[in-house]
């Protein structure tokens, strides 16, 4: 089921609404009560003090209680005498008596209603035990209790009313706002998802959607240089598969015609210019070592060999891989060597090992992920004066080779890509092989790691020093 940002939030906005409600409305009750329990007890203390008070109770004395309590009231003696407020204007014998008369004052409830002149009243009697056999009705204005109960409750309803109005257009503004920011960052995500990488305005206010339309601005970038780097390999590689293939037939062409050539000048020897032709061979042959030289990139033969330091054929991989680790979040660690680390090899080709191994590396972490380059010295044999191997070790946090072909990950076109040729691992195994050296893999806590062993070139001194411990 889907549950909308929109409810998320209002939801739990009018619940509060519903809780404001009740509070508001237990207080106004409240408040009611309390003005009601005020009455009643004014109209208590009257009777308490007609009962306390020693002497006769005269017209004016009521008159006076009227004006503190605003009851009217009317005083029937033991021998049925009348003494009444100016309030109640009925004659006598034709004033409606409440039946239920207490005999305790302090136990009188405004229970009962009547009409007096048109006029409705809250009423009840009571006893009186001075003076001996009275009986005093108290006649309280309908209206009069209406408007103490309204004043008790108004500001309790009033202020819950504005609380509570005032939380459902919050919540109603709030749930549409965020509402209509969370779909315009769907919509944008929607454009980046179909191809359009170009950056969205950021709002105004700086808070958490800025910084997830900053994000999403940051991605769109990413992918925007992904694409174009994307786009730029596939045509290199369009370009490489093209260019080889032609690269191949001018190479049998060029070699025909320095053939010829060859023939032509022993049929003509001394009938020509010989050294027209020698130019043109001179030529030809240049070409046919560029495309030779064309067709050989990629190949493992160890060809031309020279002292290089494995420390910079490392660090030249590592600056070349580098944008692409930082483009994709992956933090790539170099320990350098403070020695150089000579050995004997075809530079090019150890290159391009090393930087196959480390693209490898940079693909199998993914983004956020970490790879760790680090070279090592061997020891073969610790009573020997001289280290003579030296191993690269490539280490990243990615899941490792796919079972099925972890037996099989240096054989070629053995690969866990969907895109892969399964090429750059065989041919890594053969240029180290080529170089004497070795290559394997391993997985060491949750980490895969890919090592390249290799003969260090002796200086001057160890060698003199092999030379001396020879018999």
């Amino acid at each position: 089921m889907r549950w909308s940002i929109r409810y998320q939030l209002l939801i739990p906005l009018l619940l509060l609404l519903v809780g404001i409600a009740g509070i508001s409305t237990w207080t106004a009750m409240a408040s009611a009560g309390r003005a009601r329990n005020q009455i009643e007890n004014q109209v208590r203390n009257v009777v308490r003090t007609l009962n306390e008070a020693n002497l006769p109770v005269a017209p004016n004395w009521l008159a006076e209680m009227r004006g503190l309590s605003g009851a009217d009231y009317l005083l029937v003696d033991s021998e049925g005498r009348e003494t009444r407020t100016s309030g109640l204007t009925a004659e006598p014998g034709e004033l409606p008596l409440p039946t239920a008369i207490v005999e305790d004052g302090q136990n009188l409830r405004l229970d009962a209603r009547t009409e007096v002149a048109g006029a409705s009243y809250l009423c009840c009697g009571v006893r009186l035990r001075r003076p001996q056999g009275a009986t005093l009705y108290i006649f309280y204005p309908e209206d009069s209790w209406r408007d103490a109960r309204w004043e008790a409750v108004r500001p309790s309803l009033v202020l819950g009313s504005f609380m509570g109005l005032g939380s459902l257009l919050l919540a109603v503004g709030v749930a549409r706002t965020f509402s209509r920011r969370i779909q315009e960052l769907e919509r944008r995500t929607r454009i980046i998802a179909s191809g359009d990488f170009s950056l969205m305005p950021l709002p105004n206010r700086n808070d958490e959607f800025r910084d997830l339309g900053q994000s999403i601005n940051d991605m769109a970038q990413q992918l925007a240089q992904l694409q174009e780097t994307m786009e730029k390999t596939e045509r290199l590689r369009l370009l490489g598969q093209v260019s080889g293939g032609l690269a191949h037939q001018l190479r049998n062409g060029v070699t025909g015609a320095r053939l010829a050539l060859q023939l032509h000048a022993r049929e003509v020897n001394g009938h020509a210019d010989s050294e027209a032709i020698d130019v043109a061979l001179r030529q030809l042959n240049l070409v046919e070592a560029n495309l030779q030289r064309f067709l050989h990139l990629g190949t493992t033969d160890p060809q031309a060999r020279a002292p290089c330091s494995l420390a910079a054929l490392v660090d030249e991989a590592v600056c070349l891989l580098g944008p692409k680790s930082r483009h994709a979040n992956i933090e790539l660690r170099w320990e350098k060597p403070e020695d150089s680390l000579s050995i004997c090899g075809n530079s090019g080709q150890l290159a391009q090992l090393f930087l196959n191994l480390i693209s490898n590396a940079l693909e199998a972490a993914g983004p956020g992920g970490q790879v760790q380059i680090r070279i090592l010295k061997l020891e073969k044999d610790p009573n020997e004066p001289v280290n003579r191997q030296c191993r690269v070790e490539i280490i990243d946090s990615g899941p490792g080779p796919p079972v099925l072909i972890a037996p099989r990950l240096f054989e070629p076109f053995v690969t866990g890509k969907p895109d892969g040729v399964g090429l750059g691992l065989a041919l890594a195994r053969q240029v180290t092989e080529a170089h004497r050296g070795k290559i394997g893999w391993s997985r060491i806590d949750q980490q895969t790691l890919f090592f390249v062993e290799l003969p260090l070139q002796l200086t001057t001194e160890a060698q003199r020093t092999q030379r001396g411990s020879l018999p």
